[in-house]
């Protein structure tokens, strides 16, 4: 996050009035309306990359029905990173194919593609997610607000809080059980031998 990026207000914005064109159904295995491969390559051109070749476009393409919703947020990524800003900088091709490629699709395996417009924390989120991926900060913070902030709204981090905790509580209960199970086997063995006395 060394480099300052566009302002936060402009990218949620941007977000809000996401087309409905982005919002369709990916296409995959036929079904579905939008061809992501086709919307990904659009953006690199843009950028300034040349044309994918179709086995780097179809690496953009969902082959299975469960990556719906991981390519459902590449849509809505690719959207925002169509804006001006980015489309200007052709030093950014590198890291958007990387984000496109492989950052985003754990995120879109937790949380409905849809809420990243419409609920404004994950608007917040994937906004500074991508910034943090192309190693930007939003216009106007310090390196340690851009992040302090990304850290806060982090759905990935917050659901490896929630496993962790979970663990641990499993765990706890797991030794507890233990402990009864041998206190209770104890009392019985104690029992028995006193009746054979």
């Amino acid at each position: 996050m060394s480099r300052e990026g566009p302002s936060l207000e402009h990218l949620l914005r941007r977000l809000t009035e996401t087309p409905s064109l982005f919002l369709d159904e990916p296409l995959i295995r036929k079904r579905g309306k939008v061809d992501l491969a086709a919307v990904a390559s659009d953006l690199l051109l843009a950028i300034g990359g040349t044309l994918p070749t179709l086995k780097e476009a179809n690496a953009f393409q969902p082959a299975k029905l469960a990556e719906r919703n991981p390519a459902r947020l590449l849509l809505i990524a690719c959207w925002l990173l169509h804006d001006d800003w980015f489309v200007q900088r052709a030093e950014l091709l590198g890291p958007i194919k990387t984000l496109l490629a492989e950052g985003l699709h754990e995120l879109g395996n937790l949380i409905d593609a849809e809420l990243f417009v419409t609920d404004p924390e994950r608007r917040e989120e994937l906004v500074r997610l991508v910034l943090d991926a192309l190693q930007l900060r939003p216009a106007g913070e310090s390196p340690n607000q851009a992040a302090d902030r990304l850290k806060s709204l982090d759905s990935l981090e917050r659901e490896r809080v929630i496993r962790a905790s979970r663990a641990r509580a499993e765990a706890e209960r797991a030794r507890k059980l233990r402990a009864e199970m041998e206190a209770r086997e104890a009392r019985e063995a104690a029992a028995k031998a006193n009746r054979e006395w």
